[in-house]
């Protein structure tokens, strides 16, 4: 007897830690942190956790994560981000 798959069945679940999803990107957010006032509301916002902090501060988004959905730069209130059209 043969042992396969039937259809549309996943056998193994997946993750976006071992599936890099910032491909799917059309815009993507270029920080200017000599704007920034570290309001953390970026960070706080980003649904894909694409934004790292360290020590309580925010650092360059993590590209391979980050999906361009923009809200990042929807919510930070000095305007310190700027989604731009993604070069492949």
């Amino acid at each position: 007897m043969t042992k396969f798959n039937i259809a549309a069945i996943i056998d193994k679940p997946g993750s976006s830690i071992a599936t890099k999803t910032g491909g799917w990107r059309t815009l993507k957010p270029v920080w200017h942190k000599e704007k920034c006032i570290q309001c953390m509301q970026c960070w706080i916002y980003c649904p894909d956790n694409a934004i790292p902090e360290k020590k309580g501060k925010r650092i360059e988004t993590d590209l391979e994560f980050c999906k361009g959905c923009g809200i990042c730069a929807q919510v930070c209130p000095v305007k310190c981000i700027e989604m731009v059209k993604e070069e492949k």
